[in-house]
């Protein structure tokens, strides 16, 4: 395939000086054309002697895609399946950073229960073995995250996920856009229990974080079919959480 594509490099190059100056750009453009024909799925080289046939992408199958799911589905499963408690069916937005149902997703707020963390205690940062010291707990209604460094908070929201369900969690913008960056892992399915949150402030100045009002928002996937294990299947470690959950192996 390499060879065939240089000798029709050098082809082309014996053509382009051969041809006189005012037909050029036509054998040029004739030589685009050739090659967007030699991508084309399916097409068949003549010009070696030789068949090059180009592999078409396997065709997508309905068992292979996820749905991303709209404000009527998370309002009825909300309501009717308690999966987001407690639930706000619109957009609370007046004086706060927004939060509640959005199109195609839901803002959650970031309660009033703070881990800061400190460097003063320890050394080194282990995920293996992670000091409860390495936080200091804070409670209240504006957490001020040190510059350059990170706060654990958990979400108001308990959420309950379907079996046949994966969440994404993305930022909300307000905060993105003073360099506060939310962190949140995906939900799995039939995971439930609070979210734990990583707030990391990205800027060389202390950050507020306001609680009770919108952190990040949450979209839900919903698969074609379920899948053989679920996180309560496997029985989780996080499964369940209640409060700020710190690191466990």
């Amino acid at each position: 395939m390499l060879r065939s594509s240089v000798n029709g490099a050098n082809e082309f190059v014996r053509r382009f000086i051969a041809a006189p100056r005012a037909h050029r750009a036509t054998t040029v453009l004739r030589h685009l054309r050739r090659m967007a024909n030699v991508m084309r799925p399916g097409y068949l080289s003549r010009a070696s002697g030789r068949t090059i046939r180009c592999r078409r992408s396997p065709p997508s199958t309905e068992q292979n895609r996820m749905t991303i799911m709209s404000d009527r589905w998370i309002t009825r499963m909300a309501t009717e399946h308690g999966m987001i408690e407690p639930f706000s069916d619109r957009q609370v937005r007046d004086g706060v950073i927004s939060y509640g149902v959005s199109s195609y997703g839901y803002d959650m707020r970031v309660a009033r229960e703070f881990r800061i963390f400190t460097n003063v205690l320890n050394s080194i940062v282990d995920p293996k073995d992670f000091q409860s010291s390495c936080f200091v707990e804070f409670e209240g209604d504006v957490c001020i995250v040190p510059p350059n460094s990170f706060a654990l908070a958990r979400s108001v929201e308990y959420f309950r996920i379907p079996r046949n369900v994966l969440t994404v969690t993305v930022g909300k913008s307000t905060y993105a856009r003073c360099g506060i960056i939310t962190n949140v892992t995906p939900f799995e399915p039939e995971w439930e229990g609070y979210v734990t949150l990583e707030i990391s402030n990205t800027t060389p100045l202390p950050a507020k974080i306001y609680a009770n009002e919108g952190i990040a928002q949450v979209l839900f996937f919903e698969g074609r079919e379920e899948p053989e294990v679920s996180y309560k299947d496997k029985k989780g470690k996080y499964q369940g959480q209640q409060g700020v959950t710190l690191p466990r192996l």
